[in-house]
């Protein structure tokens, strides 16, 4: 983990506005900057950028974030890459880490040694009449292929060894490029007569290939193993190429193959991507929705398709946002992307596309499909399967619209549903008693309104923290969760900063939370050092409430002790409805005038 008073020092020497103009021209407004958003279409200015509290935010589409969230979002980044690029940019040395990749004291460059192998196999793809012929038959031209790098393994055992100095060298082996026999202990090529793709990280380097066989042979494609450079889980064919499309049409394809991906560009569909010979994993996810608000899974519709697809919808769960879209498109069976594109045509496929189908449908459909639901037993385990699906939904719009749908087919009133799947945290329903809610309804927003201030306090200045005492609130609001949490990482980092303290929080349930909360500073017109009296403030009210619930609770209470007697007393003279020598039985006059 990359320590806090790293990231803290990093942002301070880092101007956000200058991170951002790199890439997106700003106008200056008052105290801020605007744009149009980078990451949605809009005609009108919606995008801020706060040079003071040093963080952007679109009222738009709610991004939000700081100079390392805007490389990851902008860029495709990492968080590792993200900060290793900032801190590059001003001189630091990042600390006490070291990215996977990383050169050896004295060793070669993996890097250099992938790109030579790159400029290798695509001169030989020129000079191969026989795997021209098969691109041109698969009606790719010369132009797409040198857009994607396309090259050509000639036939043979060490070819490599002509194009380094030394083909014994261990690195070879560690990239991938070469094989050490088990038995002879000869070393040769892993790729051999096949159509080389290079697959290229975020900053468009060569990491690894895939190889697709000339003719027929097993397998038919070749991946680079895992290596220093190369995760196949963590990456994606074809973003480097697609990303500007995918900026610009506001919509990602993920589709299964690297020809897919190819022929569907040469058509003119350039925001395709293609996982690398594994199951969708939940950083795909991560860094598709980072470039766009749109992703359809694009899936043959045999039985293998449909187990792909269901894959992918259970990994993409915990990464929803009510501003984002997950859709599934299946092909008919006689096609794959690459053919129905190059027998249809671009208009045809995206045709196809705009009939994708949400995630919920599939969701719902495919949960149906496995029950009868004409049964009790059936709606039972209707409901069963879709318990854990619907508690990872991070999106809370959508989860209360499926939660809607679920309740109707499970024959379930949505209270019930609500406490049986226990996401009341998550909807707002739940198992209480509708006594207790109507109780609560009319002093919890007060309340929330409170807790949202004192995080804007600390936001502003979270050495403010200790003016908090360290127990007055419940935990019944994710708002009361989060202000106990983060004023307590305060306490422990007194010397922090609201910007370090969201991104502390980045990834888990309060991260939403506290963007928003943050986001509302832009139109604050107090200072950091008028928050104390504002948190001060707050706190007097909140516990004041506080004094007044619970009098309310023993004022209805049957058959009271002495001390709850005497706790009374106790209450009203603390919130100064009765004077401080009251005798006891001031507490049934006190009472009338309780709110």
């Amino acid at each position: 983990m990359i320590p806090d008073s790293f990231k803290q020092e990093l942002l301070h020497r880092v101007d956000i506005v200058d991170v951002i103009e790199r890439y997106v021209p700003l106008k200056k407004g008052g105290a801020n900057y605007s744009a149009c958003c980078p990451f949605h279409t809009e005609k009108t200015p919606s995008f801020t950028v706060s040079p003071t509290k040093q963080f952007y935010h679109c009222f738009g589409c709610g991004v939000h974030g700081n100079a390392i969230s805007f490389l990851m979002e902008y860029q495709g980044l990492g968080y590792v890459e993200a900060v290793k690029d900032l801190a590059e940019s001003v001189g630091m040395k990042m600390p006490e880490f070291e990215p996977r990749a990383k050169k050896p004291e004295g060793g070669p460059d993996l890097y250099e040694i992938m790109e030579r192998a790159c400029d290798y196999y695509r001169e030989q793809l020129k000079a191969t009449p026989r795997a021209i012929e098969y691109l041109k038959g698969r009606g790719l031209t010369g132009k797409i292929a040198a857009r994607f790098g396309i090259g050509y393994a000639p036939e043979g055992w060490q070819n490599l060894e002509g194009v380094f100095p030394t083909y014994a060298d261990k690195a070879l082996k560690d990239v991938g490029l070469v094989i050490d026999g088990e038995d002879s202990g000869r070393r040769y090529d892993r790729f051999r007569d096949r159509i080389m793709f290079p697959i290229l990280n975020q900053r468009g380097s060569v990491i690894a290939f895939g190889g697709r066989v000339l003719g027929e042979g097993e397998p038919k494609y070749l991946n680079s193993p895992e290596t220093p450079l190369f995760e196949k889980g963590r990456e994606l064919y074809g973003l480097a190429q697609a990303r500007l499309a995918i900026r610009a049409v506001g919509r990602a394809i993920v589709v299964e193959g690297y020809m897919d991906v190819v022929a569907l560009a040469q058509h003119g569909v350039e925001y395709a991507v293609a996982t690398l010979g594994t199951a969708t994993s939940a950083t795909h996810i991560q860094k598709l929705l980072r470039q766009t608000d749109e992703v359809v899974f694009c899936f043959d519709g045999d039985a293998a398709g449909r187990k792909a697809a269901w894959h992918a919808l259970e990994v993409s769960l915990p990464y929803l946002a009510d501003n984002k879209t997950v859709r599934f498109l299946f092909l008919p069976p006689e096609h794959d992307p690459d053919s129905f594109v190059r027998q249809k045509g671009k208009e045809a496929f995206e045709k196809k596309l705009g009939d994708a189908r949400p995630l919920s449908e599939f969701l719902m459909e495919e949960l149906k499909s496995r029950t009868d639901l004409g049964t009790a037993e059936g709606r039972s385990r209707f409901a069963h399967e879709a318990k854990p699906l619907l508690r990872q939904i991070s999106a809370r719009a959508l989860q209360l619209q499926l939660l809607k749908a679920l309740a109707d087919t499970a024959g379930m009133a949505q209270d019930e549903a609500a406490h049986f799947m226990e996401i009341r945290a998550a909807s707002g329903l739940g198992a209480r008693p509708a006594s207790a809610r109507g109780m609560d309804r009319g002093a919890q927003a007060p309340e929330i309104a409170l807790v949202r201030k004192l995080l804007r306090c600390l936001l502003s200045k979270p050495a403010l923290a200790k003016e908090l005492p360290a127990t007055f609130l419940d935990q019944g609001s994710p708002e009361a969760r989060a202000l106990i949490a983060v004023a307590q990482y305060c306490r422990e980092n007194p010397d922090t900063e609201g910007n370090i303290v969201v991104d502390h929080f980045r990834a888990t349930e309060f991260q939403h939370l506290l963007e928003a909360n943050q986001a509302d500073l832009l139109d604050q017109k107090l200072e950091a050092e008028d928050m104390e009296m504002e948190l001060r403030g707050s706190v007097v009210l909140l516990a004041d409430r506080h004094r007044g619930q619970r009098f309310e609770a023993l004022r209805v209470k049957k058959d009271r002790t002495a001390e709850e007697e005497a706790e009374m007393l106790r209450l009203l003279q603390e919130r100064k409805l009765v004077p401080a020598n009251a005798p006891n039985n001031a507490i049934i006059s006190g009472s009338r005038s309780t709110p």
